[in-house]
């Protein structure tokens, strides 16, 4: 059961413990609600039957002070039972989820976009959050208590119960057969909002441009149209979810007045007494109010099913794994025969064999789209392959833990991602347990300190949100002291001076020229003269290795890489006529 209620929920083991304790708790707060009514029963047989006997007032006042006690009893394990359990479990859920995205392949980012993966780790987590502490567990505990309760009524007078029982497969009928409707509309209405999410970090992230291009009336209005559908699909689906539970509400209502019909002719013909009814008609009034607000919260869980969907494609998305011993005997990297598709059929790599020793500058080239970055990632197993082998140092990678992998790689990326946090910090990122000695060193070997000995606090200056505050080559430097702080033994370069200027680009050539000796460094390059010095070329073009050599060698033949090399050159000589 508790592995059920996991997959059905998106729980954790104790949160599925939890949720079941939470609903025993309701259960028992829903009987002790009906215990007054046999004190109650008892006092108008007793009224009924020539008043109060003597010495019973006080039985009756020490029955209500119980009853009282018990009732507040029942309410605080309730609520500590549904409440704070439910808080720590939408805590639990959230780290889980984070935990599998860590470890999920990159891949799987390439088809989700960050509104929608936001949406889940936060929005679908408080949904289900007010889920488990409202919903779920109240409406198990009404269902449970009401078959109790209906039980016990069957035995007293089953004509009388069964006046008041009808109703309710009625009513749960017809809110539970809403299901297919409820999860096309909270479907549509979950795709407006991630739609309209996308569209207005899209219109911060690109106001620039937009302003630039005179677009912001434009792009506004269908922003705005965006906005309204969010309008309309909640309407629609909230309109959709009180057609079912007003439907079923009136349904329920009618029991009272069954109740009432029955118990009247059964009352003119003798065959029921006035306590019993009078018991049955105050035995329905407590039961349908909980059953009332039962029918909303089983729509409610119903909805949940769309939440629950979303966490399960992550939770159950495949993992890198592997082992976290490393058997590499140097650090040599070897591509034998790999194939590589984002997705099916449409292949990215194939066939592609190379090797980039230790000690030597390999460089990719070649045409946008030839597969140069995916090479890299695959290098690093950003990503899985689909054929072939990638092995360091003669180590398959496919078979080591992802992130005990990444220690022996330092990356430096043509975007930079940097924290808004202090220049400092910002280096540190690179081995979280250096000393700020080491990251100073580590600044001034990536020629940090250029920039960073003129700000008003040095380097415990703050440069905002993605280093907003820096300039790119700036940017491009802090990067470049994480990797000498991390002091890999294998570089990956993608693309690191191609947007700079040529004053930035000069002072980053001089810190990777440091930073990449007697290491494996794979770089990727679209200018031609920045790997001029390679000890290596591999020319890439539509997902295969076209050519391979010395930079020398690949001139002399003539061939795709001396063509781009000739190209660049010639571009080199235009001007603005």
């Amino acid at each position: 059961m508790i592995k059920k209620l996991q997959k059905r929920y998106a729980l954790s083991e104790q949160g599925a413990k939890d949720l079941i304790k939470g609903c025993l708790a309701c259960v028992f707060q829903n009987i002790t609600f009906m215990f007054p009514v046999g004190l109650l029963y008892a006092l108008v047989s007793d009224l009924l039957g020539g008043g109060i006997p003597a010495g019973k007032g006080l039985f009756y006042l020490i029955g209500c002070g119980l009853y009282i006690g018990l009732i507040l009893l029942s309410t605080y394990l309730q609520y500590n039972a549904t409440y704070f359990a439910t808080y720590v479990e939408s805590g639990v859920r959230r780290i889980t989820l984070a935990e599998q995205l860590r470890k999920i392949p990159l891949s799987f980012f390439g088809k989700k976009d960050l509104a929608d993966l936001t949406s889940t780790i936060m929005a679908d987590c408080t949904f289900l959050e007010q889920s488990f502490s409202h919903y779920i567990p109240e409406l198990a505990g009404s269902i449970i208590s009401t078959i109790l309760i209906s039980i016990s009524l069957l035995f007293l007078d089953w004509r009388m119960a069964l006046s008041a029982l009808w109703v309710l497969p009625v009513s749960f009928a017809i809110v539970g057969g809403s299901a297919r409707v409820q999860e096309r509309l909270n479907q549509k209405a979950m795709d407006a909002k991630i739609a309209c999410a996308d569209g207005i970090q899209e219109c911060i992230e690109a106001i620039q441009d937009l302003k630039a291009n005179n677009a912001e009336a434009a792009y506004s209005k269908g922003l705005e149209e965006k906005i309204r559908n969010v309008e309309r699909r909640s309407i629609i689906n909230e309109f959709g979810l009180a057609a079912f539970v007003v439907s079923a509400s009136l349904i329920l209502k009618l029991g009272i007045a069954t109740v009432a019909l029955t118990g009247s002719l059964l009352l003119m013909q003798g065959t029921l007494d006035i306590l019993t009814f009078f018991m049955f008609l105050l035995v329905v009034s407590r039961l349908y109010d909980p059953l009332q607000s039962a029918l909303q919260n089983l729509a409610a869980v119903i909805s949940t099913r769309t939440n629950i969907a979303r966490m399960n494609e992550i939770l159950e998305h495949p993992i890198q794994q592997g082992t976290s011993q490393l058997t590499n005997q140097g650090y040599d990297i070897c591509f034998d025969h790999v194939s590589f598709a984002y997705n099916t059929g449409e292949m990215i790599l194939n066939d592609v064999s190379f090797t980039a020793r230790q000690g030597e500058v390999t460089a990719l080239v070649g045409p946008s789209g030839g597969g140069k970055t995916t090479v890299s990632r695959l290098a690093a197993r950003f990503w899985d392959l689909n054929q072939g082998k990638i092995t360091v140092g003669g180590m398959d990678i496919s078979k080591i833990d992802p992130e005990v992998l990444l220690s022996l790689y330092s990356i430096v990326f043509q975007d930079v991602t940097l924290f808004d946090n202090t220049i400092l910090e910002n280096i540190r990122i690179g081995n979280k347990n250096a000393t700020d000695a080491e990251v100073l060193a580590a600044a001034k070997m990536a020629n940090v300190d250029e920039f960073a000995e003129k700000l008003p606090d040095k380097y415990n200056s703050s440069i905002g949100e993605n280093g907003c505050e820096l300039s790119g080559g700036e940017r491009q430097r802090i990067s470049i002291a994480r990797a000498f702080l991390k002091n890999a033994p294998i570089i990956l370069l993608d693309e690191a001076t191609a947007s700079l200027d040529v004053e930035n680009e000069t002072l980053i050539q001089t810190a990777l020229s440091r930073l990449i000796q007697d290491k494996t460094v794979l770089v990727i390059a679209h200018r031609m003269r920045t790997v001029a010095g390679a000890d290596k070329i591999v020319v890439l073009d539509g997902g295969t290795v076209a050519e391979e050599g010395t930079p020398k060698a690949l001139l002399q033949k003539g061939g795709l890489y001396a063509n781009m090399v000739k190209l660049q050159a010639e571009s080199q000589n235009w001007a603005l006529s």
